[in-house]
């Protein structure tokens, strides 16, 4: 007969865990002190991965411009270089490499006529604030030269991203904001013109408006500063704000006019590389046309962490894995692999757009067509129809379900009128287009048997909206 003898620390052990357990149970995480004492790794990491699970689901994230879908390729390099500092060049020389080939791709993607010059930055908005001091830098020096005043500058764009809002502020520059129209969307060089004098440092088009999604005409835009120039010798540069565009129209938009370093007027452009450039969050793209574009004031040189370091960027120890996996979009998938996933999420924008049409409450303001402006389905309600909700009521009635559809106003004369928007992005399939028009079609049936009598407006949306919030956020800045 087999002896079985009991293992009293095995016994001890396992009490332990349990009341482990019920410590965690009924003591919570906390909240408002330092801690005094350590808590066990594993039911400190069960509690806070059950408590983000109060957040919404990031693939019905469709108010989010940002990639919410990565390969596990992806995943394991983001771990390999969790512990590297990009801006460390000298003690991880690779890693500079592989930042300097993505630069190098994308002064070819963008026609830049010579070497190369830019850098990665945490996100689109720290490229948009470093083309823009980049700007003020240039206006500054040459106003010096010519005995002129610097107190005054300017700069002159259509409805933007609130980035460029924060620039304005924070770097004391006026944000002259040709804002909508009905018949006008986006900003036309007729309006541009308007607003620019010799204090104006650039001049931003965006491709692609974050509100609707649109391709502002840049080369309009740069033929009018042409003409401007030669009437009244004010030369004012361009930089494009490319954010979404930026890797989207190259790929699947060969056709739209000249909108990069093609057109000699552009002198920077930036772009985000975790949103239509795949890669993870965390990390946007600046390049200048020339070396000359970059004023050398503004590059410093590091010199504590080892070798001679030149860097241009507001934040400076990060994580590198960001650069590394945009680095493997960039070689994995090549022109025709980017071609093909962006094609494929405008071809659900558009069918998602068809089938709203056949709904009947709404008038389209983008049907995702590629050479008007990016993988996004824009609407509105028809003036036409008396209906038991506005757009905030059924954002809020989609939330049920799970989905986020940002609803939010225009800017200029549409800021009392709500839009409603998704982006469609590399995750979002043909299946969950047909679920979220299902979703659709049965909150307007129950808005038919059960109309609003008190709708929500703007502000209350943007209560529990990011996108929402930010928006009425930017739009008030302005008045």
């Amino acid at each position: 007969m087999a002896l079985h003898r009991s293992n009293p620390r095995s016994n001890d052990l396992e009490e332990h865990a349990i009341g482990e357990t019920v410590d965690a149970l009924v003591s919570p995480l906390p909240r408002t002190t330092f801690p005094q004492e350590y808590r066990p790794a594993l039911t400190t990491f069960n509690l806070l991965k059950e408590e983000l699970l109060l957040d919404g689901n990031s693939k019905q994230n469709l108010a989010t411009f940002c990639q919410t879908y990565e390969s596990q390729q992806v995943a394991e390099l983001m771990a390999l270089a969790v512990d590297k500092n990009l801006i460390d060049k000298d003690e991880y020389p690779q890693t500079a490499e592989i930042e300097r080939r993505c630069v190098s791709m994308m002064a070819d993607l963008w026609h830049a006529p010579g070497e190369a010059v830019g850098c990665s930055t945490i996100g689109s908005s720290e490229a948009a604030m470093l083309g823009g001091l980049a700007a003020k830098w240039r206006w500054r020096e040459h106003r010096k030269a010519a005995g002129q005043s610097i107190d005054r500058p300017n700069m002159v764009c259509g409805s933007v991203q609130i980035c460029w809002t924060k620039f304005a502020r924070y770097w004391d520059v006026e944000l002259r904001e040709v804002e909508m129209t009905s018949g006008e969307l986006c900003m036309s060089p007729e309006r541009m013109l308007e607003q620019v004098d010799e204090n104006t440092i650039v001049v931003v088009p965006t491709l692609g408006v974050t509100y609707h999604g649109l391709y502002e005409d840049v080369q309009a835009v740069s033929q009018a500063l042409d003409e401007l120039q030669q009437r009244k010798g004010l030369d004012i540069p361009i930089h494009v704000d490319a954010a979404s565009g930026g890797f989207l129209a190259p790929f699947c938009a060969p056709d739209l006019a000249p909108w990069d370093f093609r057109l000699p007027r552009v002198k920077s452009i930036n772009s985000s590389g975790h949103k239509f450039g795949l890669a993870p969050l965390g990390v946007g793209w600046v390049l200048w046309r020339e070396s000359r574009d970059l004023p050398e004031g503004l590059v410093f040189h590091v010199s504590y962490l080892g070798g001679d370091m030149p860097t241009f960027q507001i934040n400076f120890s990060r994580p590198a894995g960001q650069v590394i996996s945009q680095y493997y979009d960039f070689v994995r998938l090549g022109r025709d692999g980017y071609q093909a996933i962006h094609g494929a999420s405008y071809a659900n924008a558009q069918y998602v757009a068809q089938e709203l049409k056949k709904l009947g409450p709404f008038e389209l303001i983008n049907d995702g067509n590629p050479a008007g402006g990016i993988p996004t389905v824009v609407w509105t309600l028809r003036a036409d129809q008396e209906l038991g909700f506005n757009l905030y009521d059924l954002s809020d009635r989609l939330r049920l379900r799970g989905w986020q559809v940002p609803a939010y106003p225009f800017t200029g004369e549409l800021a009392h009128q709500a839009f409603q928007r998704i982006l469609v992005k590399r995750d979002f399939s043909r299946e969950m287009a047909d679920l979220l028009l299902t979703d659709i079609r049965n909150a307007i049936t129950h808005f038919e048997s059960h109309p609003v009598k008190i709708s929500l407006n703007a502000n209350e949306a943007a209560s529990t909206n990011h996108l929402g919030r930010s928006m009425v956020e930017c739009r008030d800045a302005h008045g």
